[in-house]
């Protein structure tokens, strides 16, 4: 049991009242006690809205809407404390459209059926540290750390805007594709800059090739923040020159890590 999770609060939305049942005991194994269980998704927005928990966990399909469009709604919610809820899927859904949604909503996990305890654990410590970050997390000096932002998905950009807020970093812009950053970088310096693959007009690679061969910041470290699986297409990316590649959904501790590691190169 990891210390602090018998303090979250979670909502969990599962139609099946068996599988519900088994969450709620693979929670209470960590320490988790205040759980509210909802068989429907739009049951569980009203609660939701009532009582925002600390953490959302859903299957990927309901009675009146997939886990797709909860994580959807919740984005889309008025008030912030829906609006920047953690979201974890558990589902036995395995094709890659039906997840990449979820993946861009910014999830703290996605999780097979049946889980593994560890991935759970794993799960919640996400969930802590994106509630609680840690102060001073980074061992390189923030004050003046700029960083861009680059995803054609606000609520991706969003996520990544919040790990990284709460790391204590200040000076941070945003571009919804790769041309739209290459404006952004040429007129101004960053010292960091996160970028999906998949973007219209110009993706991940351009924009990291266009920083390498043609950008007036050459050795600006990148970070790739994405959900493709094809490792044809991460070979040319990493040939391009990107730092570090780091898989959607992360864990805030991953992207941590690996601030440090290439802010440190």
């Amino acid at each position: 049991m990891n210390a602090g999770f018998e303090e979250l609060s979670i909502c969990i939305v599962e139609p099946s009242g068996v599988q519900g049942n088994i969450i709620r005991q693979r929670l209470a194994a960590e320490g988790v006690e205040n759980v509210q269980l909802f068989q429907a998704g739009e049951a569980a927005l009203a609660g939701i809205r009532r009582y925002p928990p600390d953490l959302v966990i859903s299957a990927m399909y309901l009675p009146d809407m997939t886990g797709t469009d909860l994580v959807r709604r919740l984005r889309e919610d008025d008030d912030p404390a829906v609006r920047d809820l953690p979201f974890m899927l558990v589902s036995s859904e395995t094709r890659l459209a039906m997840l990449e949604p979820i993946r861009q909503a910014g999830a703290v996990a996605i999780l097979p059926k049946p889980f593994a305890p560890e991935d759970l654990r794993r799960a919640l410590i996400a969930t802590m540290e994106l509630l609680h970050p840690e102060e001073g997390a980074l061992d390189v000096p923030i004050e003046d750390l700029r960083v861009l932002i680059v995803d054609d998905s606000s609520m991706s950009r969003r996520y990544i805007r919040r790990v990284i807020e709460n790391l204590g970093v200040e000076d941070i812009e945003e571009a919804e594709n790769g041309r739209q950053a290459m404006e952004r970088i040429e007129a101004g310096f960053f010292d960091l800059v996160f970028t999906d693959y998949n973007m219209p007009e110009m993706d991940g690679e351009a924009l990291v090739r266009f920083i390498r061969e043609r950008s007036s910041q050459r050795s600006v470290p990148v970070i790739l923040v994405t959900s493709e699986q094809d490792s044809g297409r991460l070979s040319a990316v990493q040939q391009a020159g990107v730092s570090a590649i780091c898989d959607k959904p992360f864990e805030p501790a991953v992207v941590r890590d690996m601030i440090c590691r290439v802010l440190a190169d």
